[in-house]
């Protein structure tokens, strides 16, 4: 079924299987994605194609420096006829959001997803909101060395299960989407693959993934290094090893697994963790990254050795 998924999108977004596949492990997670990346390479197109094979509502955000809190949420307009209030919904009261160029608006504006992304609801004038399940920010940005941009905060970063790169296709690949035609008529043509009965009904599944201990210690493990790392200010939270934890559950369920083995958290760990890390200037300077620290972090941690008994 998620395979079908996958070949579902990739008939408009080429060659990005393994992007998909992990933008479908952070839904099965209940995870928001931020996909960052130059112009031009499909990151609207992945999560417009999402929507359609998921069946799912849609709406894209436009971040720009003058939207406002309100333009997404909602607000309340006064009723002069009755003296009432009357909620008019912002474009977040969706099920599949894509929040394109995120950091290019507000930090004001921004931190008007913190509450939506942690707990599926918005809160307007002492009203709550509850999001329709399933519900998905995917956030798109530029990097931040780009002109006119708004870096996104650690609050902000931490409520994304993973950061994603799409990357510039392959010769072949590029060559193929020149001869794949028309691609609005593409997305308009996608069939719908899972239903919200369907992606509701894998999320439990997901949940009875089993994780031995020695997973469970080996993922502590690892987002512990990276508070202790010498090159690192920051490093991840609680919230991070909550994130790997689930999103190799997610992996191994993918992978037709109820269990979660050692290579199910290298391969996501990167993804997961890289963004939730700050350098310190000197590190940065030495040509350290994020995600190169992740890397060497995964290389000393000991690899436990698990045993599966039918």
């Amino acid at each position: 079924m998620l395979e079908k998924v996958i070949e579902n999108i990739g008939k408009v977004i080429l060659g990005k299987e393994e992007v998909t596949r992990k933008m479908i492990a952070a839904l099965l997670c209940r995870g928001h994605i931020l996909l960052e990346d130059v112009p031009g390479v499909g990151k609207t197109t992945i999560a417009r194609a999402l929507a359609k094979t998921l069946n799912c509502s849609f709406s894209r955000i436009q971040f720009t420096p003058d939207l406002l809190p309100s333009d997404i949420i909602g607000v309340n307009i006064y009723n002069s006829n009755d003296g009432s209030f009357h909620f008019n919904k912002g474009p977040i009261h969706n099920q599949i959001i894509l929040a394109d160029e995120i950091n290019r608006t507000s930090p004001k504006t921004q931190s008007s997803l913190l509450e939506v992304m942690q707990e599926n609801q918005i809160t307007v004038d002492g009203n709550t909101y509850m999001m329709d399940e399933p519900f998905m920010v995917i956030a798109t940005q530029n990097p931040v060395e780009y002109e006119g941009t708004f870096p996104l905060p650690e609050a902000q970063l931490d409520r994304f299960v993973m950061k994603i790169s799409l990357g510039y296709p392959k010769r072949d690949e590029e060559i193929n989407i020149l001869r794949s035609g028309n691609l609005k008529k593409r997305l308009e043509e996608l069939k719908v693959v899972l239903t919200k009965e369907d992606i509701l009904r894998l999320r439990n599944e997901v949940e009875k993934v089993f994780v031995k201990e020695e997973i469970e210690e080996y993922i502590t493990a690892i987002v512990r290094s990276t508070r202790e790392n010498k090159n690192v200010i920051l490093g991840c939270s609680p919230r991070g090893t909550i994130a790997l934890y689930n999103t190799s559950k997610a992996i191994a369920f993918m992978k037709g697994r109820g269990f979660v083995t050692p290579e199910d958290v290298r391969y996501i760990a990167s993804d997961v963790l890289a963004h939730r890390m700050i350098l310190k200037s000197e590190a940065k300077y030495m040509g350290f990254s994020s995600r190169s620290i992740i890397e060497e972090i995964l290389d000393k941690t000991k690899i436990p050795a698990v045993k599966y008994h039918d």
